[in-house]
């Protein structure tokens, strides 16, 4: 199964303190599933405002998490955003961001007993 993490700039950024790194994967694994929600609602409700404002919160997390994917495709969400275009345009990136973090906390608290 293909890996949907990686640490390695976590633990750069922490000189390896694990408690930096606990910190980091739990605001993950508590915020993001949050704060991807209201980016679904702003998609749907064509706020791209709302949409625009968590897609720029998550996006330094997705970076960080090594998630090179998904940050691609959250760039593409910001740039929809000030576009403001329309939904289906953004819909199956949205999905695949969501398929992506749904793996990654699933990995994150398997691995890390959360």
């Amino acid at each position: 199964m293909a890996i949907n993490y990686n640490l390695a700039k976590v633990y750069a950024l922490s000189d390896n303190d694990p408690e930096f790194v606990m910190q980091i994967i739990t605001l993950f694994v508590t915020e993001v599933p949050q704060d991807l929600q209201q980016i679904d609602l702003g998609i749907k409700a064509k706020d791209h405002k709302l949409a625009y404002s968590f897609a720029h919160k998550i996006k330094p997390t997705l970076d960080l998490l090594g998630m090179s994917m998904a940050h691609e495709e959250i760039l593409q969400v910001e740039a929809w955003t000030k576009a403001e275009g329309k939904r289906k345009e953004i819909e199956a990136t949205f999905e695949s961001i969501k398929d992506q973090v749904d793996r990654a906390v699933k990995e994150i608290k398997k691995d890390f007993d959360l």
